[in-house]
């Protein structure tokens, strides 16, 4: 199977890339910088500058089987300000944009366009939701709401259109976990804000395994990815204390989040319990289930 993929030196990109290779497909790296790209994967992967005018490389991906858009900004990694802000949303919006352009005018269009989404579709609130829930207010959730309404117009083409909803995606090297652990390695660990807020959470591997699903299997629509059991930002951190023998009783307040994250602190500070039934039932299984098997195999 011949797959296009955005974003693919991001967490997620990297070690779907590697899943493709390891089965025998052939991979193309949709990239802003090729010599970037090079650097983190090997030569058995082709590489695409999407920067450039569509016209000048949308038939690179003229036989293409699939399509899979993970670019984005990444949201938390500075203070929220109009400059970031614009970021996050154009990186996310515009890009998608571009590249279903590019596939609507392809003669030999792919079967399948996976995009990545985020559960922050649901805003800030500390609500049991699933993938019929409506949309929050805030500005994140208005990013991935016109995130996965920008390439809506594909299914118009009979084109086999799968939206990933992500959680807290669990990594031992990247993303929120080592940032997470940071503090309990100094013996100052415990919750953030009032500890209250819901932590959907998922493994990196199930993660991965729910992309490369999408890909085999007749699905199409929205899907949660979110662990089974979702807890407690409390839970979680004792968990984490539990594991590698240290306190978890210290507790970051609100206002130093905001301080640091400004408006972005409201995202962490709330979370929704994110139900994942709809992919479980179409035949998905989490390895994963539980948050203490994910964060000994990640932390042990």
């Amino acid at each position: 199977m011949k797959i296009a993929i955005s974003g693919a030196t991001g967490l997620i990109g990297k070690k779907i890339v590697d899943k493709l290779i390891n089965r025998n497909d052939e991979v193309i790296v949709l990239t802003r910088s090729i010599k970037k790209a090079k650097n983190v994967f090997d030569d058995n992967v082709n590489f695409i500058d999407w920067s450039k005018n569509i016209n000048e490389w949308q038939t690179q991906i003229e036989t293409v089987d699939v399509v899979i858009n993970l670019a984005g900004e990444n949201v938390m990694a500075r203070r929220w300000n109009k400059e970031h802000k614009r970021k996050i949303y154009s990186s996310r919006i515009n890009g998608t944009k571009k590249l279903v352009d590019a596939i609507l005018s392809l003669t030999n269009k792919p079967k399948v366009f996976i995009s990545a989404s985020a559960i922050g579709y649901y805003g800030n609130i500390n609500d049991e939701v699933d993938e019929n829930s409506k949309a929050g207010n805030d500005f994140l959730a208005k990013v991935v709401k016109d995130w996965e309404d920008a390439s809506k117009s594909i299914e118009e083409k009979n084109i086999r259109r799968v939206i990933v909803r992500i959680g807290i995606v669990l990594d031992k090297n990247e993303g929120a976990l080592p940032k997470l652990v940071l503090p309990f390695k100094f013996f100052v660990g415990g919750s953030i804000g009032s500890g209250k807020q819901w932590l959907s959470w998922i493994h990196v591997d199930d993660l991965i395994k729910i992309f490369l699903f999408a890909i085999d299997n007749e699905i199409s629509g929205v899907y949660n990815a979110v662990s089974p059991n979702p807890v407690k930002m409390k839970y979680f951190a004792k968990t984490i204390g539990k594991i590698l023998h240290r306190p978890s009783f210290f507790n970051v307040p609100e206002f130093v989040l905001k301080l640091v994250l400004g408006e972005g602190a409201a995202s962490i500070l709330n979370g929704a319990k994110v139900k994942s039934e709809k992919i479980q039932m179409a035949g998905f299984k989490f390895h994963y289930e539980k948050l203490e098997d994910s964060l000994i195999s990640l932390l042990k």
